[in-house]
């Protein structure tokens, strides 16, 4: 590590979430040194450092300029989906670790290609799924794992959130060439992530997506869906960018012994001998009007694990293997409303 023992990142993309993801990484310091800056246009990069004050920023023309930076140990990528494999490649090749904003890809298989890039230049890949650093997700993933809540009977996931329609103005968002989709892919996944890594994986889908009046845009910002789990479990799935004025994520799984629910950063718990306990604190999760509405906390947390997985020779908890579960999902989803017919989920 370049960094006296911390890690040295160069920032690449200075879109909506990059702020966000500037703070973390100023946050986390001194285990990580933020060293520099690219975009797809060096006066957008150029600006964007110029904005961040503190200690000034080295301006890199593009892309394959960090990966020849010999003092760079981590690219944090932070663009659309539709230009991840032209940057990981070069990237992964030159030793440089990567961060990754969700989604991992525009597709599954993409998704899974830029795992193996990673995989096979032997860097470590990590996803920006921030959700699961929160206290009440850690805590929940912790009761599932004790075994103490018996097999699981029931999923419930829903995503009611509100996106205007200048939101979706801008060039690309919502389309399949650029994000590969909608509210499933660039909001939902969110919750589809962190509900897998509590329910595990989905075998089947039987699926209805929608684009709504509300919005002008070529993907959905509507999905329904109803899941069987691999293990047996039945669950449904109800997600949209199409809810006035936007509500919190929530995710409710019904165990033999107790139910727990998830949302706004609350876990409450239900126990069917008449125990009730909660973990947490209340939080924004940016599902309303304001789709920045949310602290840096959970991307720090993010980013502090990814240099203890470094440091300790293990995967990130959200590293780019255990994202593509999520992927499978959103694409069985997107196929199953398509032909109108159940689908078997890739494993």
């Amino acid at each position: 590590m370049s960094n006296g023992g911390g890690l040295t990142c160069a920032l690449i993309g200075t879109g909506m979430v990059a702020k966000t993801h500037l703070a973390a990484l100023r946050a986390a310091a001194p285990r990580v040194t933020l060293r520099g800056v690219a975009a797809s246009r060096e006066d957008s990069a150029r600006r964007f450092a110029e904005a961040a004050g503190g200690d000034p920023l080295h301006i890199y023309p593009d892309a394959r300029d960090v990966a020849a930076d010999s003092q760079v140990d981590v690219a944090v990528i932070t663009t659309p989906p539709n230009v991840r494999l032209e940057l990981i490649e070069p990237l992964a090749r030159a030793g440089k670790h990567i961060l990754l904003e969700k989604p991992v890809g525009r597709t599954a298989e993409e998704a899974e290609k830029v795992v193996r890039i990673c995989e096979a230049a032997g860097v470590s890949l990590g996803i920006f799924f921030q959700h699961r650093m929160r206290a009440a997700s850690r805590k929940a993933a912790e009761m599932v794992a004790s075994g103490r809540l018996g097999a699981l009977g029931v999923v419930e996931i829903a995503v009611p959130w509100w996106r205007e329609q200048d939101y979706y103005d801008e060039p690309g968002r919502g389309s399949y060439a650029r994000d590969g989709g909608g509210v499933l892919i660039s909001q939902a996944i969110h919750t589809i992530d962190l509900a897998l890594s509590l329910a595990g994986p989905v075998a089947s889908v039987q699926a209805m997506t929608a684009t709504t009046r509300f919005h002008d845009m070529e993907a959905e910002d509507f999905a329904t869906a109803g899941l069987r789990f691999a293990d047996g479990a039945a669950g449904s799935l109800v997600a949209g960018t199409a809810s006035f004025p936007g509500g919190a994520e929530t995710i409710v799984l019904h165990f033999e012994a107790a139910s727990l629910h998830l949302g706004s950063g609350v876990l409450s718990v239900r126990w069917r001998d008449g125990r009730e306990e909660t973990h947490g604190a209340e939080a924004g999760t940016g599902g309303g009007a304001d789709p920045m509405a949310f602290t840096h906390d959970w991307h720090q947390a993010i980013v502090e694990d990814f240099v203890d997985a470094l440091e300790e020779g293990r995967a990130p908890v959200a590293s780019g293997r255990a994202a593509l579960p999520a992927h499978r999902l959103i694409d069985a989803i997107a196929l199953s409303a398509a032909h109108g017919r159940c689908v078997e989920v890739p494993q």
